[in-house]
């Protein structure tokens, strides 16, 4: 009970009720202290609170400061973990109410084939323990109410003196419940089933009537334990939805980034290619050119005269010059 109303005053005034303003620490939402599942999107234990399926009191604090800090912070493997950790809690609570969903039309199709094989035609009466079940669950549900009337006027003693006497009828509640569970189908159940045609609820697993009145079925539809189950549906639908995005966004990516690599590789080996063509065609050029300028030069030495020696010049020159004395 004191963990309860210290738990109760951390998340009315803050862990740090107690501190000066100097000593106040910075929280961080990776500290164990705090519960995961609330760090996510909210945490099961707090949706079905004194229904059939009370998951009890949380261990870990639900602090909104943390939860903030928590959505704030950047995409982690730390997060990823406290995802995963939301999914599977939820889908195993899914995976439970889907047996109980399945167990409850078993239930009611031995209960026809029962009526049937019996040729039950006129209903039977109410026995006293469903009378007695019927009455305890007023009671637990206008209990409930005080409890929590007296929460928000502030009044805690209260509130959990409330809580403690809805408790001790709930405990008397489930003890007839199994008491009736062991002896087989009741009295009730079979006069019920003789008079109108039940089916379950494909959300919580209760047992509705069909064409039962409005004011009835929009009991059900807002009651805590059908809206808690139909909150961790879609919850778990809405979570999956967005790691179907994040890894086809993911895909994405990856693809345009392969596109631009190809893109950039193709580009460079397309300028290597021209580059080597550039080389390649200078490198062509640059033999042609020195082979015509070896031809030219091959032209030039065919057709000039070949170059006369200097002795022929004296001679030629001394022969010239006797002929003149002679004359």
């Amino acid at each position: 009970m004191v963990d309860v109303a210290r738990q109760l005053l951390d998340e009315l005034m803050g862990r740090n009720r107690n501190s000066n303003p100097s000593e106040v620490k910075q929280i961080s939402w990776e500290d164990s202290i705090f519960c995961p599942l609330y760090l996510v999107k909210f945490c099961p234990h707090d949706l079905f609170v004194n229904t059939r399926v009370d998951l009890g009191q949380c261990s870990r604090l639900h602090d909104d400061e943390a939860k903030k800090l928590f959505e704030e912070a950047k995409p982690s493997y730390k997060k990823t973990q406290y995802e995963d950790e939301f999914l599977r809690f939820c889908t195993n609570m899914l995976i439970d109410v889907d047996r109980r969903i399945q167990k409850g039309k078993q239930r009611l199709q031995l209960m026809n084939s029962k009526l049937e094989s019996s040729n039950a035609l006129n209903p039977r009466p109410i026995n006293k323990a469903q009378e007695q079940l019927n009455t305890l669950t007023d009671k637990i549900n206008k209990l409930v109410r005080e409890a929590e009337e007296a929460g928000t006027r502030g009044d805690v003693d209260q509130a959990q003196a409330l809580m403690k006497v809805c408790d001790e009828l709930k405990e008397e509640k489930d003890q007839i419940t199994k008491t009736q569970e062991s002896m087989g189908w009741n009295a009730a159940e079979l006069a019920a089933a003789q008079e109108k045609q039940m089916e379950v609820c494909e959300v919580c697993g209760a047992f509705l009537i069909i064409g039962d009145v409005q004011q009835r079925i929009d009991d059900h539809l807002s009651g805590k334990q059908h809206l808690g189950y139909l909150q961790l549906k879609r919850a778990v639908e809405e979570l999956q939805e967005m790691r179907r995005k994040e890894r086809e966004e993911a895909r994405k990516r990856r693809e345009e980034e392969k596109r631009i690599a190809d893109k950039e590789k193709e580009r460079r080996d397309r300028d290597k290619r021209r580059s080597g063509s550039d080389r390649d065609r200078k490198s062509h050029y640059s033999r042609r050119s020195r082979s015509k300028s070896r031809d030219r030069k091959r032209s030039n030495s065919k057709y000039s005269s070949p170059p006369r020696h200097r002795s022929d010049r004296d001679r030629r020159s001394s022969h010239h010059s006797r002929r003149s004395r002679s004359r």
